[in-house]
């Protein structure tokens, strides 16, 4: 894997430390502000109704076929991430999006102090996706959700799509609380609100920087290098099959 490095990079203007600071400042207003609208939103989103989805549906799991109210493990909260899946690919050829925010999950304590529980829904064949898993040196919870079952779980939504699905369980009865797609599963990314941080970002083609700030070209993809998902390089290094598939 290539590192991108440039000799010499555009920056911005050197100023005094009570300019920075003064600018600074007035960024923080903003930024503030940013805070209690996110915290609005949260406080809308837990006040939102919620439906009622069948708590038999089946999945399979590493003990075999269990159903969606199993999936709790007996605590009161899931969030499921509906990870995309391509049937019969090679390791390369999996979802870099997925593969790169599922990375991002691995300490689950503080979240179960909550009483939630957080688990990989697979859109794809268990044992196929589960060595996968293995590869990736996973340790969430992981679940595949057969076709039928998806059909169930993400009615009206795109199949194929990566999601977040937030439920409740009442006794034996579950109920959806929340969904998002796309962007919104930059909930579990740490990676690149870091990198918004930094004065060049996330450096992709979309972001509004100033001219001659570091930007990948519109050909590479931001979460692939070298012809599979850059997250998946440390695990080659260190020696770990790649095999996702039967071919092994």
């Amino acid at each position: 894997m290539k590192d991108i490095i440039r000799d010499e990079l555009a920056a911005p203007k050197v100023v005094d430390r009570s300019t920075f600071q003064a600018e600074l400042d007035a960024l923080r207003l903003r930024e503030k502000a940013h805070t209690r609208e996110c915290d609005a939103i949260a406080a809308a989103r837990r006040r939102l109704p919620m439906v009622e989805v069948d708590s038999t549906t089946p999945l399979i799991g590493e003990r075999g076929k269990v159903t969606l109210l199993d999936a709790f493990e007996g605590r009161r909260l899931l969030i499921a991430y509906y990870f995309m899946w391509h049937a019969g690919h090679p390791a390369p050829e999996q979802c870099e999006g997925c593969t790169f925010y599922t990375s991002q999950v691995r300490e689950l304590s503080f979240i179960h102090s909550r009483d939630v529980t957080y688990a990989t829904f697979c859109q794809g064949p268990y044992e196929e996706s589960a060595r996968y898993r293995d590869f990736m040196g996973w340790e969430m919870p992981w679940y595949s959700a057969p076709r039928d079952s998806l059909d169930t779980l993400l009615v009206g939504r795109e199949v194929g799509m990566m999601h977040i699905v937030c439920y409740l369980r009442q006794g034996s009865k579950v109920f959806e609380t929340y969904w998002t797609t796309r962007r919104g599963v930059e909930a579990m990314d740490n990676s690149c609100r870091l990198l918004d941080l930094t004065v060049y970002g996330r450096q992709e083609a979309w972001e509004d920087s100033p001219a001659g700030w570091p930007q990948l070209p519109k050909r590479v993809h931001p979460y692939r290098t070298d012809g599979r998902p850059i997250v998946q390089w440390p695990r080659v290094k260190a020696g770990y099959s790649d095999l996702a598939t039967d071919e092994r």
